[in-house]
């Protein structure tokens, strides 16, 4: 009959897992490298390749609303003004979305330097039952925005209405997403962008926009 193999001593079985040491921990070092960029890759901010940008023709009701100043504008008349416009939706509890997406337009803003006063910027209150016009204005305020940038904000109806006209509207505010929208002059299509658009990626589309 073959003999059983004799067990290792202990302090040889320990000397034996020591020497393996080296050899596992590089394995693990690179599968904890790949769990780390693997999660990086979730939390990342959205590319470029993420924004679908369409372009499509609206129009605008005509309700009834009120800028952080309490100024009582009709949307057609705050934006056919001629001027290319920039508009987003959001509202000022929320901490997900609109936080980048004010800081982005904000950036737009201070990157147009002299053509800064060529452009309309419009952002539309999604939650108006607690949106008051001193809310907008803190909020404006504490993102840099400046004179042509308007917020407002109205009643639940006005604002419904406004977003379901640029197919924005979502029966729960949370689950809004990020949109970008733009027009060179009354009665021109609007260009959507879809996504979190950066600063560049509008000022691309901006500026030609700016041309005679």
């Amino acid at each position: 009959m073959p003999r059983k193999p004799t067990p290792l001593p202990r302090s040889a079985r320990r000397i034996a897992l020591l020497a393996l040491l080296p050899l596992a921990l590089p394995a693990a070092v690179r599968a904890g490298e790949h769990d780390h960029h693997h999660h990086h890759h979730h939390v990342a901010a959205p590319s470029s390749a993420t924004i679908s940008r369409s372009e499509t023709r609206l129009t605008l009701p005509k309700v009834a609303l009120k800028t952080q100043d309490g100024k009582a504008v009709a949307l057609p008349e705050l934006i056919d003004d001629g001027r290319p416009v920039l508009l987003n939706f959001t509202y000022t509890s929320c901490t997900a979305i609109c936080p980048p997406m004010t800081r982005i337009f904000a950036e737009v803003q201070d990157k147009l330097g002299a053509d800064r006063a060529r452009v309309r910027i419009v952002s539309v209150s999604i939650d108006p039952e607690e949106d008051t016009p001193k809310r907008l204005r803190d909020y404006a305020r504490q993102f840099g925005a400046a004179e042509p940038w308007v917020f407002v904000t109205g009643s639940s109806a006005a604002s419904e209405s406004v977003q379901k006209a640029f197919n924005a509207y979502r029966p729960d505010k949370m689950g809004h997403t990020p949109l970008t929208f733009l027009r060179r002059a009354p009665g021109q299509p609007w260009v959507r962008l879809d996504g979190l658009a950066q600063a560049p990626q509008i000022l691309a589309e901006l500026r030609p926009m700016l041309a005679p």
